[in-house]
């Protein structure tokens, strides 16, 4: 071991939560590494490496001026989608905060599409009530906040290591001091008072998702492994409208919710509405929903997709040029006004569980984006909700790692190369999207179950390893959690058991000697 770094933060995941929790800190004077998987300033045209780059809708944030939306609404909006399962006293906070954070990284760069007299124009998308999404260049919203978020961090005192692959979170005295990864240049290790883990989701535990490949449940694997607690991990969102490309594997096009916002329309194969019926609002239903219509729709007529119907929607092309590039993208062309979408695998709403500063069950060790679990999302994340969050608790993060900062940074002991049990990923895919997608029961569940606790150890040598090794043992917790819910709520669903519980509760679950346990005591998260 021939390197080793001292620092105040280090943060694991280059996307909107780690790099506004690194400015936030590094601009009240902490020193601060960024890690990241992939290459935070990567290149135009190549495949980025965060879940930020692909957000197309926007941010939901209200407006204190806006005569019309309010946050009790927009909270309101939030409880509906979350099925049962939102704290609404954790949710309040984060979505009261939301136009300070977009303030801020408007000054740190970010614009937002506009009218003629400056405010921002606004569209709206499936469970909300009003137009309270804010864009930038039309649907390229993530794009334009991941490059000026990388642009400011270029122009700080922020280390950024690319290509950077974290193996374990080092503790000492049951506190996170720290971490050890894979780079370049072998492996690695940095000494903080603060650990952030903010690498995303684990889209790519399913064949086909909306994930950039670096999606591989290394979040929630580094966070068990540390002795962290999670929750609600059963719930994992399937978007409505994934482009459907015959055959593919792998990270698809998204097309936006904002679509159907702006008059898009959802016909399956014979042309009648897909939604007519099945929800008030229609489209514009929750996600859940929408995606639940959709595949019965594919089960009635037999077909492989449905049609989203683009004709209302006036220059489709330069409204939504993210999703047209996405489309040629695929080899594909948008012919009469359609264009076939599929649900496919998009955003967890459930993750390390954390409290309104971030902080997990393990001291030291913070948790937020996709990653975390605030409550705020509960069974159905609410559209254009998630880059809110990642703002909002990236800022929290960083504030709760200036308190840490007052302790310095202890050296914990480095373990030797771990093995760990690790799938086949193309088997552990097919099983999950099989499975354990949007239709579960208690055999298909065990069947699964089988396959991952027969997972063979493998050393992790080289990033595929870890990637592996993370999505198994992420898939366990899955299987685990949706095991124990009994009921179907949001977007989880039991064949076996296709109503709802009078009683909505999350459930907490940690590792216990390798096995993902569930806990019983819900007092768990501490500074």
């Amino acid at each position: 071991m021939s390197e080793q770094v001292r620092t105040d933060l280090v943060v694991v995941g280059a996307g909107i939560a780690g790099l506004t929790a690194a400015l936030a800190a590094a601009g009240r004077g902490l020193s601060v590494t960024v890690l990241t998987k992939g290459q935070a300033g990567a290149r135009a045209g190549s495949e980025q490496s965060t879940s930020t780059f692909y957000a197309q809708g926007g941010i939901a944030v209200v407006d204190p001026d806006d005569g019309i939306d309010s946050v009790p609404l927009h909270l309101a909006d939030t409880v509906a989608a979350g099925a049962g399962l939102t704290d609404a006293g954790a949710s309040e906070p984060i979505l009261a905060d939301g136009w300070d954070a977009v303030t801020q990284l408007v000054g740190w760069g970010a614009g937002f599409d506009a009218d003629a007299s400056g405010r921002f124009l606004r569209t709206r998308e499936g469970g909300h009530s009003v137009r309270r999404i804010i864009h930038a260049g039309g649907d390229a919203t993530g794009a334009r906040v991941q490059r000026a978020l990388v642009e400011a961090v270029a122009g700080s005192a922020i280390e950024v290591i690319d290509h950077a692959c974290v193996t374990q979170i080092l503790t000492a005295d049951g506190r996170a001091v720290g971490l050890e990864y894979l780079g370049d240049g072998g492996r690695r290790v940095v000494h903080a008072s603060a650990v952030l883990l903010a690498a995303g989701g684990m889209g790519h535990m399913y064949s086909a998702t909306t994930n950039p490949a670096g999606a591989t449940g290394d979040g929630i694997a580094l966070a068990l492994r540390a002795g962290a607690h999670v929750a609600d991990l059963e719930f994992i969102q399937f978007h409505p409208t994934m482009l459907y490309v015959p055959g593919a594997r792998g990270r698809r096009t998204l097309v936006s919710e904002a679509v159907r916002g702006e008059g898009g329309v959802l016909v399956d194969a014979e042309g009648a509405s897909v939604t007519a019926g099945v929800h008030p609002m229609g489209d514009l239903a929750p996600r859940d929903v929408v995606a639940r219509a959709v595949t019965e729709a594919m089960r009635r007529t037999g077909r492989p997709h449905v049609w989203l119907d683009l004709s209302a929607i006036d220059d489709f092309a330069a409204r939504f040029p993210t999703v047209t590039a996405g489309v040629r993208a695929s080899g594909l062309e948008i012919v009469d006004d359609r264009l076939p979408v599929v649900p496919g695998a998009h955003y967890l709403c459930g993750g390390v569980v954390t409290d309104s500063g971030g902080r997990t069950s393990v001291p030291g060790l913070l948790a937020a984006g996709e990653v975390a679990r605030t409550g705020l999302h509960g069974a159905n994340r609410l559209a254009s909700n998630s880059l809110l969050e990642g703002l909002v608790m990236g800022r929290a993060a960083a504030q709760t790692a200036i308190e840490l900062a007052a302790q310095p940074p202890a050296t914990g002991d480095l373990p030797d190369l771990i093995a760990a049990p690790a799938c086949d990923r193309t088997e552990l895919q097919d099983a999950m999207s099989a499975l354990v997608a949007l239709d579960r029961s208690a055999d298909g569940l065990a069947s699964v179950a089988a396959l991952l606790d027969a997972a063979p150890l493998r050393v992790q040598r080289s990033v595929a390893d870890i990637e592996d090794a993370n999505l198994t043992l992420a898939a366990r917790a899955v299987v685990a959690a949706a095991t124990a819910r009994e009921e179907s709520r949001g977007c989880h669903h039991r064949s076996d058991f296709p109503g709802s519980d009078a009683t909505a509760a999350s459930r907490l679950f940690r590792l216990v000697d390798d096995s993902v346990a569930a806990v019983s005591d819900s007092g768990l998260v501490r500074a």
